[in-house]
């Protein structure tokens, strides 16, 4: 039989028979001899063989079953070649490479120490091609719908300055309507005056057009009929009569 060297502390060979590589993948190479001595040259433990090292068995089935039925490739002292009289050889050997292979692929979630280092036993085994191109179509989808909302908020901004333009613009049209022109305060400050001149003012007979005697009477009567309305107040009824008074004067 071909031999191979192996690294003494992790029992990595270049080739393995079915039984080397089960132990192994059962983390009991401290007990390969033994195992070894017992089982010969078979490919795995009979039935009754080490119930102790369950996995044992199951490990053993699984490679047995991927050379029956295609899934690992396999040879005779480390040569590759694909002849089923070998499954019952004790030739019967399965390269290193092929086997981590065909553990990536049908036990991804597996990493014995002989197959894989340090490194490769962190990676998630979750983690496949398939996976990171999900993820990569993923952010690109979410770096467009990011894009998309920037741009859609943009707009949404503009509309909103655009509206508290025109609500600004309303209130101070508004502000503009409620004041009145320069005419119309003309006006109504020689109404005013008028109006009080004839509350407060005589006939040519020099009868009182009214009851008031003076301008604090007409206010007092203001204030106690319609004080709850806007500027009929002392101060503000005493400051308007007396612009009137003043803007009739000079007019």
């Amino acid at each position: 039989m071909r031999t191979t060297h192996e690294d003494p502390s992790t029992g990595q060979k270049v080739f393995y028979r079915p039984i080397e590589a089960a132990i192994r993948w059962s983390g009991l190479l401290q007990h390969e001899q033994q195992i070894i001595e017992r089982i010969g040259m078979q490919q795995r433990p009979g039935p009754g063989d080490f119930s102790e090292w369950p996995y044992l068995h199951l490990n053993a089935e699984r490679i047995v079953d991927a050379l029956a039925n295609g899934d690992l490739a396999y040879g005779k002292n480390g040569i590759t070649c694909d002849d089923p009289t070998l499954l019952d050889s004790p030739d019967l050997t399965v390269r290193h490479v092929d086997l981590k292979a065909w553990m990536s692929e049908f036990y991804p979630g597996e990493k014995p120490g002989f197959l894989f280092n340090a490194v490769e036993r962190r990676l998630c085994h979750t983690v496949t091609i398939e996976t990171v191109q999900t993820l990569l179509a993923d952010r690109e989808a979410l770096k467009i719908r990011l894009t998309d909302e920037a741009k859609a908020s943009e707009r949404l901004q503009i509309q909103l300055d655009t509206l508290r333009h025109e609500h600004e613009a309303g209130i101070r049209h508004a502000k503009q309507a409620q004041e009145p022109s320069p005419r119309s305060e003309s006006t109504y400050l020689n109404i005013v005056a008028g109006l009080l001149t004839l509350l407060l003012g005589h006939s040519p007979s020099g009868r009182p057009y009214s009851s008031f005697n003076t301008q604090d009477a007409v206010i007092s009567t203001l204030i106690a009929h319609h004080g709850e309305q806007l500027g009929i107040s002392q101060s503000t009824l005493e400051n308007k009569f007396a612009q009137a008074k003043r803007h009739l004067r000079a007019g």
